[in-house]
């Protein structure tokens, strides 16, 4: 949404982003100051588990606002999103990367019909419609080195200082798409088929790193694209001007990674990552059960794991390590696995100088994954089934610090997908919780 907005003002545009869950608004507030507004347009994020909440506000704007739509969920069931009755005023479902396109919608609506990937509800026939003319394809792969850095005017909560002290911390993405395709994940490049994968220059990553800091004093940055560093190529030419920049005496950056690919570099690589200033890598470890690994897609094997947690953080290195419980076909025992697993990092770690710290979540299907299109497949479970979000309380109604900040990861469609049932995954999940912020604070 930042990019959106940020390319659309520098067209001219005048535009302003509503982070409703940051801002602690409720949805009738949220419509209050939409409506008070007045604008031409508003855009939603759609998601599947807040998809509803999305809608529900959509139908208590003012019928003159004409209403845009893009996500993963607009992506995933565009049908259904211009069928639903609440976004009467849908005008434009942009699929995929929005910038070039929104600001040509925002001209005028009817660029829709010469726009690739612009969806609307026809008119006379109730039906969707689609968009789309030889030579605007360019419009799906914007140039990501020729985007003006994201204004962060348009965000309630970045930068921003954590609340354990600190510096000053932002937000930056690196990269655009994956290659791989996990089951799980919205990335999935299957369900992507849109997406051009790329990576933006190091040179443009670094100018945007010192503006930032210029403009608002940031020194750490967290590069939250879905893969900063999943290709080997890319991560060794970063690094090569990373040093020339001499960022490591500079910043503080976080990044996600591979573990099949950090397993295979080498450890000057490793080395290069702390020394210019490498904070945090984020794994999605995912299980501590080879099968249910397979099954998934992950590429990746429990010794693989602990090897790249290993070496990272004997380098001083954090880990922040992604699991998930519940996953389709998991026992029991491949349920026990993963906590294990979790623990045996965890152990790995206790004397490096960097450390490990889990984020555990309830699987949940998203639409569009490989894995939904495989649960549908069984013939066990319909769509409404699948999208019946609703929030879960891990905290037995009483305040748990370790549950603190967790409240938007806390969605459930209430379904068990294999052995084990939702009860046991829940107290596993609080139980690993709560054993990951006693170490925290201990430390």
């Amino acid at each position: 949404m930042g990019y959106l907005a940020t390319y659309a003002a520098a067209q001219g545009y005048t535009v302003g982003v509503l982070d409703g869950e940051s801002l602690g608004l409720g949805l009738d507030r949220i419509q209050e100051i939409v409506n008070e507004a007045a604008p031409r347009w508003v855009g939603f994020n759609l998601l599947a588990p807040t998809y509803e909440l999305s809608a529900r506000i959509a139908a208590g704007l003012d019928p003159a606002i004409q209403i845009m739509v893009g996500g993963h969920q607009a992506k995933a069931m565009p049908e259904a999103v211009i069928a639903d009755s609440r976004f009467a005023r849908l005008e434009a479902l942009v699929v995929g990367e929005g910038e070039t396109r929104v600001a040509e919608l925002l001209d005028d609506r009817h660029h829709r019909v010469r726009l690739p990937g612009v969806m609307w509800r026809d008119p006379i026939l109730g039906g969707p419609a689609t968009g789309g003319v030889p030579g605007m394809s360019w419009h799906l792969a914007p140039d990501i080195n020729a985007l003006p850095f994201v204004d962060r005017r348009f965000f309630a909560a970045d930068p921003y200082r954590p609340a354990g002290g600190g510096p000053l911390e932002a937000a930056m993405v690196g990269a655009r798409g994956c290659p791989y395709d996990c089951s799980f994940c919205g990335a999935a490049v299957s369900a992507n088929p849109d997406v051009t994968i790329r990576t933006r220059e190091p040179s443009n990553i670094i100018a945007e790193m010192d503006d930032v800091h210029t403009r608002h004093g940031v020194t750490a940055f967290r590069l939250v694209d879905d893969l900063f560093l999943g290709y080997e190529r890319f991560i060794r030419r970063c690094m090569v001007a990373f040093t020339e920049a001499d960022i490591g005496s500079r910043y503080v950056w976080d990044a996600t990674g591979r573990i099949n690919i950090l397993a295979r570099a080498d450890d000057a690589l490793l080395e290069t990552l702390a020394a210019n200033g490498c904070r945090e890598v984020a794994l999605g470890i995912e299980s501590g059960s080879e099968r249910i690994l397979s099954h998934i897609g992950k590429r990746i094997r429990p010794e693989l794991t602990r090897d790249v947690v290993h070496r990272l953080t004997r380098l001083g290195i954090n880990v922040k390590g992604y699991f998930i419980l519940g996953l389709p076909t998991e026992t029991y025992a491949e349920l026990e696995a993963t906590v294990q697993h979790v623990h045996e990092l965890w152990n790995l770690t206790e004397d490096a100088p960097g450390t490990f710290r889990a984020s555990v979540f309830e699987f949940r299907p998203y639409p569009g994954t490989p894995e939904w299109h495989r649960i549908l497949a069984t013939g066990r479970y319909d769509k409404t089934q699948l999208l019946d979000y609703s929030a879960v309380d891990l905290t037995d109604d009483g305040l748990d610090e370790a549950m603190r900040a967790r409240d938007e990861f806390n969605f459930s469609v209430n379904i068990q997908f294999g052995e084990v049932d939702l009860g046991h995954v829940r107290r596993r999940l609080v139980d690993l919780a709560r054993a990951q912020h006693e170490r925290l604070v201990g430390r």
